[in-house]
């Protein structure tokens, strides 16, 4: 047998939501503005693939350098150095 080596490999419990959180998303989290400097949460949303900053980044928080298109740039510590991670509002929460 063969190990997937897929973006989303490892992610059976990171990517899961509950029963009752299943489904659509509010319009709203997917509309919501964030300004340079802000902190803000990565928790990723498995239910919107577009935009999905890769899992090792979920749970970290970052602060917003600026917005890539319809995308924000966030810079998070990784390790001893920081990254910039590109996704969209869909996986961000105000920290």
């Amino acid at each position: 047998m063969k190990k997937s080596k897929g973006t989303r490999q490892g992610t059976r419990k990171i990517l899961r939501k509950s029963p009752s959180e299943r489904g659509l998303i509010p319009v709203n989290k997917a509309l919501q503005e964030f300004e340079e400097g802000e902190k803000v949460k990565i928790k990723i949303e498995p239910s919107v693939h577009k935009g999905q900053p890769h899992r090792r980044f979920h749970g970290k928080i970052g602060e917003i350098e600026g917005k890539q298109g319809s995308a924000f740039v966030v810079n998070v510590k990784d390790g001893g150095k920081m990254k910039k991670v590109i996704t969209r509002s869909e996986h961000l929460e105000r920290a």
